[in-house]
C-alpha cells in the first residue's frame, strides 16, 4: 500500500532539487553582457590573492598544530595510535594541498611545526574526544573561510571542512572504543 501525502523522501529529494536550480542559476554568468569592461571583481585580484596567501598560510599552521597534537595524542596513549594513524595521515596530506604556491625559484620554507598549547589528557578517551573537538573547530573554521575564499580554494576548503567533520565523527567513535 502506498502512502499519499509528503514523505521525507520527497521532501528532501524536491528540497535538494530547488538547492540545486539555485546553485545553477547563481553559478551560470553572462560575462559578454559587461559591455567590454572588466568585471567588477578583477580590479580586486591582487588584494584577494594577497587575502587567499593568507587564508592558505593559516590553514597550514592550523593543521600543522593539530599534526602535533595527534602526535602527542599518540605518544602519550599508544593504544589508540593505530586508530589515529589514519586520520593523521589525513591531515597531513590536507596541509599539502592547502600550501600557498611556491614562487619558482623561491627557497622551500621548511619550518618545524609548532608546539601546540596544553598537555594532553591523562585519560585516552577525553584525550581523543579533545582531539575530535579540534576537528570540529577545524571544519567550522574552514567553513567560515569559504566566504572570504576564491572558487578554486572554496572547494578545496569544503573538502577539507567535510573531512574534518568525517574525523570528529570518527574520533568520536574511537573515543567511545578506546580502553581506560
Amino acid at each position: 500500500m502506498r502512502r499519499t501525502g509528503t514523505t521525507r523522501r520527497g521532501t528532501l529529494t524536491a528540497t535538494g532539487a530547488l538547492a540545486l536550480g539555485a546553485v545553477l542559476t547563481g553559478c551560470g554568468g553572462d560575462d559578454d553582457g559587461s559591455g567590454g569592461k572588466k568585471p567588477a571583481h578583477s580590479g580586486a585580484r591582487a588584494t584577494s590573492a594577497k587575502a587567499e596567501k593568507a587564508l592558505r598560510e593559516k590553514a597550514v599552521r592550523d593543521g600543522a598544530l593539530l599534526l602535533a597534537r595527534y602526535d602527542l595524542v599518540a605518544e602519550a596513549h599508544p593504544a589508540a595510535a593505530a586508530g589515529l594513524e589514519p586520520l593523521r595521515a589525513a591531515v597531513a596530506e590536507h596541509g599539502k594541498a592547502l600550501a600557498p604556491p611556491r614562487a619558482k625559484g623561491a627557497p622551500k620554507g621548511d619550518k618545524a611545526p609548532p608546539a601546540p598549547a596544553g598537555p594532553v589528557s591523562a585519560d585516552p578517551k577525553a584525550a581523543v574526544r579533545e582531539l575530535a573537538a579540534a576537528e570540529r573547530r577545524r571544519a567550522d573554521g574552514y567553513g567560515e573561510a569559504l566566504l572570504s575564499a576564491g572558487p578554486e580554494l572554496a572547494r578545496l576548503l569544503a573538502s577539507v571542512a567535510a573531512a574534518a567533520a568525517a574525523h570528529a565523527y570518527l574520533l568520536t567513535e574511537l573515543a567511545e572504543e578506546t580502553a581506560v
